[in-house]
């Protein structure tokens, strides 16, 4: 079979309803709960932190098993693997919502970030094996858009699903609808890596890959600011059901609609890299985007320090965060990957890994923030921001420079 002749195949059968199907639940299990987590302190009798640190165990089991995941499903062909980390989520969700104390959740959440990033790097591996050119970047657009809606609709209904049952309902919603997926997988997704197109694992030929990838100039200062953005888009996600629930008194859904509002905005913003990408300079449209993250930052260090916690000053400063972080996120992501000509699956698997890992650490000190107001997550902010700011100043010119090359 040619090569062109399993591009229409895959085409024909249908492939990129199911995708938008599976992308999404690489993020809903790390957002559909957190509207729960107040009542999960209570549950288990922990303490916020430990509850937040659930968060940051599910994304370091990610950023572990991204790199081994994608290497995996060039070796054994996509459906195996991809039906392996399914039945993980599955069994994992299934376990959280039985869980009785702080530390056996948090291993299960670790446990559950390794099925769940096999739908992330599994899919645009089976996209890239089934499209090429313009067609593969219109199919990766509509993946990270249906990946972007999972953090702004997944809070939104975890905060009805906790109002209805509890925060253990959560947890079984997201492994009966994994598991509706993964059948969908089994019925109708084909095998898109073949035997002969699979390659046996070398692990002297992927070291050299991954060092070369680590040295590549540009490549660790986009991948950094990448990691910053994501943090302050999931740090936010983390602590403001205690600012919303906890300290104003709202309910889990109300928080959920404001959830649904503020992830509105941020998808607003990984839409407008793409529109932006194509009218504007690389270096336009970075520092822009840097200038919402700032804004943000400094609305809510301003006034936590001045008012103390603030329906709207909490909504605005976050709305100029998210938005910021939206477009930063996958023009970072793009243009990493735009540095190598080849080997898009494993480079792709590193730079979300190296993400992910550095998105755990800003996690972990995201749990130990005071929550009495929203100033020290802005002081965090303000940090990411001026990490970020350097390495744009430093990597943008020498981006657009390769690019025109």
């Amino acid at each position: 079979m040619t090569a062109l002749a399993s591009d229409a195949g895959c085409a024909k059968r249908g492939i990129v309803p199911i995708l938008l199907c599976v992308v999404p639940f690489s993020q809903i299990p790390l957002d559909a709960y957190t509207p729960g987590l107040p009542q999960m302190v209570a549950d288990l009798a922990a303490d916020p932190a430990a509850m937040q640190n659930t968060v940051t165990a599910y994304m370091l089991g990610m950023s572990l098993a991204l790199v081994p995941v994608g290497i995996a499903s060039d070796t054994l062909g996509r459906r195996n693997v991809l039906l392996a980390g399914f039945a993980v989520l599955v069994a994992m969700s299934i376990a959280c919502a039985l869980a009785t104390s702080a530390s056996l959740l948090l291993g299960l959440r670790f446990l559950q970030g390794i099925g769940g990033c096999t739908c992330l790097v599994v899919a645009y591996a089976v996209a890239a094996d089934c499209f090429r050119g313009r067609e593969l970047m219109a199919i990766s657009g509509l993946l990270g858009a249906a990946w972007g809606l999972a953090p702004v609709l997944a809070p939104a209904a975890g905060g009805f699903i906790v109002e209805l049952t509890s925060w253990r309902g959560v947890f079984v919603i997201i492994a009966v609808a994994a598991a509706i997926v993964a059948a969908i997988v089994v019925l109708f997704l084909p095998e898109t890596l073949q035997a002969e197109r699979r390659a046996p694992f070398d692990p002297r030929r992927t070291a050299g890959i991954l060092r070369d990838a680590l040295v590549r100039p540009g490549f660790l200062a986009f991948v950094l600011v990448f990691a910053a953005s994501a943090s302050a888009q999931l740090a936010f996600g983390v602590v403001a059901p205690f600012f919303y629930q906890t300290g104003l008194g709202y309910s889990a859904a109300i928080y959920g609609l404001v959830a649904l509002g503020l992830g509105a905005v941020n998808l607003a913003g990984e839409l407008g890299c793409a529109h932006f990408a194509r009218v504007v300079s690389a270096r336009v449209m970075g520092f822009g985007a840097f200038a919402l993250f700032v804004a943000g930052a400094a609305v809510l260090a301003g006034t936590g320090m001045a008012v103390g916690l603030d329906f709207a000053s909490i909504t605005i400063g976050g709305a100029l965060v998210l938005g910021g972080c939206g477009v930063l996120c996958p023009m970072m992501y793009g243009m990493a990957l735009g540095l190598f000509e080849r080997d898009h699956g494993l480079i792709g698997g590193l730079i979300s890994a190296l993400c992910y890992l550095a998105v755990s650490g800003a996690m972990a000190i995201t749990a130990v923030l005071p929550e009495a107001t929203q100033a020290p997550i802005g002081w965090l902010y303000l940090g990411l921001c001026a990490i970020a700011g350097t390495l744009l100043a430093v990597s943008l010119p020498s981006a657009h420079h390769a690019t025109q090359s």
